[in-house]
């Protein structure tokens, strides 16, 4: 079986494509609404899985730093695509409905 490893300077890149885009992002519907705190549900992953980059990018695991700012990166652009985040019309940065 071939070892993969992901060098840092690409964990570094998708750290910062994913702090971007969580600069960017805001919850579209009002507090108090059941899609406002699915939205909050899906940035409380999205904080989640970041921290958990950045905590195994310190470790020394560079792998399952990659993985967790993938799935990180995952879930905010899922809460775009599902309308509970606005991602202000970036294509760049999200996958947006046509």
């Amino acid at each position: 079986m071939t070892e993969f490893s992901v060098t840092s300077e690409r964990i570094d890149k998708y750290l910062g494509l994913t702090a971007k885009a969580l600069e960017k992002v805001s919850i579209i519907d009002k507090p108090g609404s059941d899609n406002h705190a699915k939205a909050e549900d899906i940035l409380g992953m999205v904080n989640a899985y970041y921290s958990d980059a950045q905590y195994f990018l310190s470790e020394g695991r560079g792998d399952d730093a990659f993985a967790a700012i993938n799935y990180a990166h995952g879930w905010i652009d899922c809460g775009v695509r599902l309308g509970y985040l606005d991602g202000k019309g970036d294509w760049k940065l999200f996958t947006l409905s046509s």
